[in-house]
């Protein structure tokens, strides 16, 4: 936005282009990145992944959809689902968000929206149920659950992600037959262990961090020393060509010829050279700002130079 209105100058925009180079490098010289630390994201990239091979062929049922219902759906999106139904007790939402999704992702991820009042007829047939509600006791019971599980017996496992808080399956579902089913608390076990992990891999982040930032300072001291250095040379260019001028006048008066000539222009040359590089050298290598703006000042006043 900044660039469209030409608010960013040559140093804002080095800026953010540095800092798109810092994250890549972190990004690939560490493992910062390799563990999720959100709950859907826990529950879907290390649990449900392990129940299932794939989720391209899964019948997925979402119930809620709030940010978590829509985190989590954006997660299977990522993991390979392809077809998820939503269920919530406000129709219209979950059409909203069936419609945000169609639009993203241009029907690759296809969402159905379903009544609060085929809620059972779903979990019969649903292989992965992720519930996200914000109900205040639990949306099923033992025993509601147990008539539904009568008549899915045969369809293989379920696997239960009960995410919201509190619970919307009560906690004895768990110990059906064929049924597997995670709380929060399960999930948040797994995403401290991330967390951990994480901090772990910081300092070796922090150093990238830290090489990167003293290398663009340098670069923007470096910038910021351009006019003067620039001013110095061209200064003692100036200087050199004069004295050279009247040199070759004298001499080429003498009959002296031109290879002659050649060689002490490029006498000169180096001379202009090796007497300006200590300084400039000692300009280039002081890496704070405050050090090299000493420097700055003091040639300035040494060299009489005016940019």
């Amino acid at each position: 936005m900044s660039r469209s209105h030409e608010f960013a100058g040559p140093i804002v925009h080095a800026a953010f282009q540095h800092a798109s180079l810092v994250a890549k490098r972190v990004t690939n010289e560490t493992e910062i990145h390799s563990r999720r630390i959100s709950v859907p994201s826990v529950a879907i990239s290390e649990v449900a992944a392990e129940f299932f091979e794939r989720f391209d062929d899964k019948d997925i049922l979402i119930i809620g959809t709030g940010e978590m219902g829509e985190e989590a759906l954006r997660y299977l999106q990522d993991a390979g689902a392809v077809r998820v139904r939503l269920i919530n007790r406000t129709t219209e939402n979950a059409r909203a968000l069936a419609a945000k999704f169609e639009k993203e992702y241009q029907g690759a991820l296809q969402v159905s929206v379903e009544l609060w009042d085929n809620l059972p007829i779903r979990l019969m047939t649903a292989d992965l149920v992720i519930s996200t509600t914000s109900a205040t006791e639990p949306i099923m019971t033992l025993a509601t659950y147990k008539s539904l599980h009568a008549q899915r017996k045969k369809q293989g496992t379920q696997l239960i992600l009960d995410l919201a808080v509190p619970r919307d399956f009560e906690e004895p579902i768990g110990n059906l037959s064929n049924v597997y089913l995670y709380s929060v608390d399960d999930l948040q076990a797994a995403c401290d262990r991330n967390v951990d992990f994480r901090r772990q891999q910081w300092p070796l982040a922090r150093k990238i961090i830290s090489e990167e930032t003293s290398r663009f300072l340098g670069d923007l001291h470096h910038r910021h020393a351009g006019p003067t250095i620039a001013a110095l040379r061209a200064q003692a260019n100036q200087i050199k060509q004069q004295e050279l001028d009247r040199l070759k006048n004298r001499l080429l008066a003498q009959g002296v010829h031109d290879e002659s000539l050649d060689e002490i222009s490029q006498s000169f040359e180096r001379l202009v050279n090796k007497i300006l590089h200590p300084p400039l050298q000692s300009l280039r290598e002081e890496s704070t700002g405050e050090q090299q703006a000493t420097l700055l000042m003091a040639l300035k006043r040494l060299f009489n130079i005016k940019e």
